[in-house]
């Protein structure tokens, strides 16, 4: 089991996340986290897991 580490920066492309309406959430594969800012949580932009390779929305 991977321990869920919280990221500083959006997977999918790489902003910091300090602005409110982003999210974090463990990957559905692995466990790792994911990190996601609001602007591409609001264009729906693919993100990657860095840590086993999943693909999402």
């Amino acid at each position: 089991m991977t321990a869920t580490i919280a990221t500083k920066y959006c997977t999918s492309c790489g902003a910091h996340l300090v602005s409110s309406g982003y999210a974090q959430f463990p990957c559905p594969s692995c466990e790792a986290t994911i990190g996601r800012c609001v602007s591409c949580r609001k264009q729906s932009n693919a993100y990657v897991c860095p840590t086993c390779g999943f693909t999402g929305p």
